[in-house]
């Protein structure tokens, strides 16, 4: 059996995954984490402009130490495929495999918006209008279903 942890995407968190995924793993025997980063979530109250995408790298990899986790399939959603290779970067000895599910795989020193010209300033920009400056709210799709 493997042990899966499981990486949201933007304006996510981990009930994306609790309702069919995570109980999917564990019914065929898995051992899955799935975690919400820093700001997001239930951890929404926890957001500042000095969270980025290292303090989600940091989320992640203190899951992997404080739950001693080694072998792991880290799979990320999205932005979380930032994540994940962030995790694989500064903690490669506690993985095995990397997942991206629809995701951003990116290139060493590349960001998320630089796939897409223009997109980080329309991001910013509505920031800017809908927002407090600095987070950038979520766009349609992004809210939780009950």
């Amino acid at each position: 059996m493997a042990t899966f942890v499981i990486v949201h995407g933007a304006w996510g968190g981990a009930w994306a995954w609790n309702r069919y995924v995570v109980p999917r793993l564990r019914g065929a025997g898995h051992t899955v984490h799935a975690v919400t980063l820093t700001g997001l979530g239930e951890r929404a109250h926890l957001a500042t402009p000095e969270v980025d995408l290292d303090t989600h790298i940091q989320d992640v990899a203190n899951v992997l130490f404080y739950e001693d986790l080694r072998h792991v399939v880290l799979a990320g959603h999205s932005y979380g495929g930032m994540v994940i290779t962030g995790v694989a970067d500064r903690c490669p000895e506690r993985l095995r495999r990397l997942v991206y599910l629809d995701a951003a795989v990116p290139a060493d020193g590349q960001a998320i918006v630089d796939g897409t010209p223009g997109r980080g300033e329309a991001l910013l920009e509505r920031a800017r209008l809908e927002s407090d400056g600095w987070r950038i709210p979520p766009g349609p799709g992004a809210t939780r279903s009950r």
